[in-house]
């Protein structure tokens, strides 16, 4: 009896049994140009956990009967990599699969480098890290980047059927009778994950007493075996920056199921201070003047959130959330500030105007510094007309207001009253 994994045993041997993927595998695409060319490049896969990327590279590598030795980059050694080097250099050339190729040290990159670059070795690594942002340039530059979609459901329940009724690699040798209700349940609670929903197939296959010569596996059972739905969330990974921004454009965008939905990812990630950090740049960022209180009672809300931790947290956070969500938007106050640092660093700043300028020492006066400028609190209304922006930019307006929330609105009646005044002078 095979006693490796299910998942394992179930590898595709070679292209056309990958599963999903078609946007790289199929007729015509990258990947399988590659194959029908007999050329394979060295390249990172990237995708989620259960998306198939090492058992794609080794059917890529079986395709074209090339040798292949699978590393990992944070495991394995440089002797390691060495050993496949020498290996390459007696069989002419190798196909180098290396697990969680974003943390190859330096080390460990400048040996493979210009073995990469004498085509010795072709570098398939496998990552769930976003490339762009956690493999170094230099290993970057020299491989093709295909990123793996997590699997449909169907595509899910499509790798079940082969485990089931494979008797070679699968479980076709036991007396199986899966319901279609438990093999929805595998595919769907495995949210995406074949490796996932395999390993809870097999569970199920191996812990279910025979009776009357048959293996029944119900709903019932699959629900024990998968335990709860799969959730794929790595608080270090590109998976959890993606939520976090779906969850501040769901907000933006006044959706306030979504948003929720979202935090409730987040949640479950146990991830409270991302959670707390982007409710509060939502706050002043997205909802701005149009609702100045929701800044402060954000903070209220993260504040209570981490005294009293989860499960609790949740309470304040999604009544902030609801806040966040429905209160009107506005970004007119940062964007302002946006286009007056946009002068500042392109050097239209220019110089301030005598009259603004520090007065509190002697001598300021011989030098104008101070003079002419009028006090408004002593004028009606406590305003008075008199340049403050430089000359550059005497005309220059930043502020552009939006009539969202009262708050925002009752500002741009003041605004607008002042451009007024100012325009008639």
């Amino acid at each position: 009896m095979n006693h490796k994994p299910l998942a394992f045993r179930m590898r595709p041997k070679n292209i056309d049994e990958i599963i999903g993927q078609t946007h790289l595998v199929g007729a015509g695409k990258m990947v399988r140009r590659m194959i029908d060319a007999n050329r394979l490049a060295s390249m990172i896969l990237f995708g989620p956990p259960g998306t198939g990327k090492t058992s794609m590279a080794m059917a890529l590598a079986k395709s074209l009967n090339l040798r292949y030795k699978i590393l990992n980059a944070v495991v394995d050694k440089k002797k390691d990599m060495e050993i496949v080097v020498e290996e390459a250099k007696m069989s002419g050339s190798l196909v180098l699969i290396l697990d969680e190729v974003h943390r190859l040290d330096k080390g460990k990159q400048d040996f493979l480098l210009p073995h990469l670059e004498s085509n010795l070795i072709t570098l398939i690594g496998c990552t769930t890290s976003n490339p762009y942002h956690s493999i170094n340039p230099a290993i970057r530059s020299r491989c093709h980047l295909f990123e793996l979609y997590r699997l449909e459901i169907e595509h899910v329940k499509e790798a079940l059927s082969r485990a089931i009724t494979d008797r070679e690699e699968g479980l076709g040798d036991l007396p199986l009778l899966v319901t279609e209700e438990a093999i929805e349940h595998f595919a769907n609670s495995s949210n995406g994950d074949l490796r996932a929903a395999l390993n809870g197939l097999e569970l199920a296959a191996f812990s279910t007493p025979e009776k009357e010569g048959q293996i029944y596996i119900d709903l019932s059972i699959a629900e024990e075996c998968m335990q709860k739905k799969s959730f794929s969330h790595d608080k270090n990974g590109d998976a959890h920056y993606d939520v976090l921004s779906a969850f501040q454009k769901s907000i933006r965008g006044s959706d306030v199921n979504a948003s929720l939905h979202y935090l409730g990812r987040l949640i479950e990630a146990g991830d409270l201070d991302s959670i707390a950090r982007r409710m509060i740049v939502i706050a002043y960022e997205d909802i701005g003047l149009a609702n100045p209180q929701a800044g402060p009672r954000a903070l209220a809300a993260v504040e209570a959130a981490e005294r009293i931790g989860f499960p609790e947290a949740r309470i304040p956070l999604s009544v902030a959330v609801v806040e966040l969500a429905l209160s009107p938007k506005s970004n007119s106050a940062y964007k302002a500030l946006d286009d007056a640092l946009h002068d500042i660093r392109t050097g239209s700043s220019g110089d301030i105007p005598a009259h603004l300028k520090d007065a509190h020492y002697s001598g300021a006066a011989k030098l104008g510094r101070g003079v002419d400028y009028k006090y408004p609190h002593n004028y009606e209304g406590s305003w008075i007309e008199q340049q403050y922006l430089p000359d550059t930019l005497r005309n220059k307006t930043y502020y552009q207001p939006k009539a969202t929330g009262k708050f925002e609105q009752s500002l741009k009646t003041v605004y607008e009253k002042i451009l007024d005044k100012q325009q008639k002078k």
